[in-house]
């Protein structure tokens, strides 16, 4: 008679998990005490198995040994292919037992999980956020300490993970390997497909417990989350600004710098953000897909919509103290606060002049530089702006798309609208500080002040005369007819 060999189990003494092996159950020990022996020689990041090194390794070097066969595509790990080979089966194989939810990756449940249970038990020192895994935290740390370790070879950007570089690195390639099957349209990163399906599924499974607000990312909740409580871990070394999230800190710290990593492959302008880039190409494609579904009007992003819809809206909650004008939003109310208090915080380096917006600057320094990056398309008029090319376009078409309810005028821009309709409704709003008289707008203010102060701020290239408003400067440059007249701009 044979006899069995007793089978022998080594047990964690920490958790009480158990291996057959002893050499299991040490490499297991590291998960409770942090050790991670085997460091990467590149980097400096380290790992708690050799084989996860060795897997590492290729992160640093273009091996990718494991490859698709249905797409072609390459992966650097056997495990990664293998979620990968979910997108084309369509399975999702785990499911949460709370809600039915299902995942392609077990990690995408895990992350999933912690939606309903709230766990996170790694906590950041130095902010206090907490994080569901430690590698989280461990990339949440490069936030406070600005380490970027993995750098694109194209611009030499930096990334916090490998992840975040690999997703960049598509915006060089014009690789876009995520595809929607309801419109075929290409994304460089699978959660951007899975936002963008919900586009057409219109689910947005992540909601707010306190407003009902839902999301389609549970990211955009953590950071919507925010909005209630009034957190803003992430805060600006350079001027203390804070911010609600890591992505807009980034975008933020843009400002104090002049680089701008993302250029159009039109005309090489260079913007800050990959966002920003995507809005531009679209007035060379001519691409407007947020449409208003009261007047038809199509704009090039969903700010645009969203500004263009409150000119169809009565409600402004958002009211002056001095003068009673009301504003649809707390950032409208903001920048008109600066016409009461003289606050011009943004100043052209050129020539001192102060504005009360920063993209009022912008537009200004064109004027130095002679840049006019929006063209007509029908005659080749040149503008410093993309609202002046189209409401000069509309020259063209005759088009008035800004009606008067009382006497059934038509206007280009919405705000002629609404200096107009102050003339039914008899409002004069703005008061000069001086002798009192009130206006209905404000470039009416501004003009009027001139008189007080004997300013003549525009002056004739020709003949020297000045004049207190540009309007002025150009009624009286047409008794000047017979000259070649120089661009206005120069007159400045």
């Amino acid at each position: 008679m044979t006899g069995h060999k007793k089978e022998k189990r080594y047990e964690c003494d920490v958790c009480g998990k158990a291996w057959q092996k002893l050499s299991k159950l040490e490499v297991h020990r590291r998960v409770h005490t942090g050790e991670r022996p085997f460091g990467c020689s590149e980097c400096d990041k380290s790992f708690s198995r050799y084989g996860n090194l060795q897997q590492h390794y290729r992160v640093h070097s273009d091996e990718r040994p494991f490859t698709c066969s249905d797409c072609g595509k390459s992966f650097k790990s056997a495990k990664a292919l293998k979620n990968h080979r979910w997108l084309h089966t369509g399975e999702k194989p785990y499911d949460c037992s709370t809600c039915g939810k299902s995942f392609t990756r077990l990690s995408g449940l895990k992350m999933h999980w912690w939606v309903h249970t709230g766990d996170k038990p790694y906590d950041c020192s130095t902010c206090g956020k907490s994080f569901a895994r430690s590698s989280w935290l461990l990339r949440h740390w490069r936030v406070h300490t600005g380490e970027r370790p993995y750098t694109c070879s194209h611009c030499g950007k930096g990334f916090k993970s490998s992840t975040h570089l690999k997703v960049h690195k598509r915006l060089h390639t014009g690789e876009r390997p995520f595809t929607c099957s309801d419109c075929e349209k290409g994304f460089t990163s699978s959660s951007s497909l899975l936002a963008h399906q919900c586009t057409h599924t219109g689910e947005r499974p992540f909601t707010c417990t306190q407003c009902g607000k839902d999301f389609i990312l549970s990211t955009q909740l953590l950071s919507h989350q925010r909005t209630h409580t009034g957190e803003r871990p992430y805060t600006c070394a350079q001027c203390g600004k804070s911010f609600t999230s890591s992505s807009r800190l980034l975008s933020h710290q843009r400002v104090h710098s002049s680089e701008r990593p993302f250029g159009c492959s039109d005309c090489g302008k260079g913007f800050k953000t990959a966002q920003a880039l995507k809005i531009h190409r679209r007035l060379h494609t001519g691409e407007k897909p947020y449409g208003c579904s009261t007047c038809g009007k199509s704009f090039v992003d969903s700010s645009g919509l969203r500004d263009h819809r409150l000119v169809h809206s009565s409600e402004r909650p958002f009211t002056c103290s001095d003068c009673g004008k009301g504003f649809k939003s707390a950032e409208q109310l903001k920048v008109h606060r600066r016409l009461h208090t003289g606050e011009r915080p943004y100043t052209c380096s050129n020539c001192g002049k102060g504005f009360t917006r920063s993209d009022q600057l912008k537009v200004h320094q064109r004027i130095h530089t002679g840049e006019l990056p929006y063209t007509c398309a029908q005659c080749g008029k040149g503008f410093a702006h993309s609202s002046n090319l189209l409401q000069h376009q509309r020259t063209h078409s005759s088009k008035r798309p800004y009606t008067c309810d009382q006497c059934g005028k038509g206007f280009t821009r919405s705000t002629q609208l609404l200096s107009h309709q102050r003339v039914h409704a008899g409002d004069r709003l703005l008061p000069s500080p001086v002798c009192g008289e009130r206006f209905a707008t404000a470039s009416h203010a501004l003009s009027h002040q001139h008189v007080h102060t004997s300013g003549q701020p525009y002056d004739c290239p020709y003949c020297g005369e000045t004049f207190d408003s540009s309007r002025g400067l150009r009624q009286h440059r047409r008794t000047h007819a017979g000259e070649q007249l120089l661009p206005l701009r120069q007159a400045f």
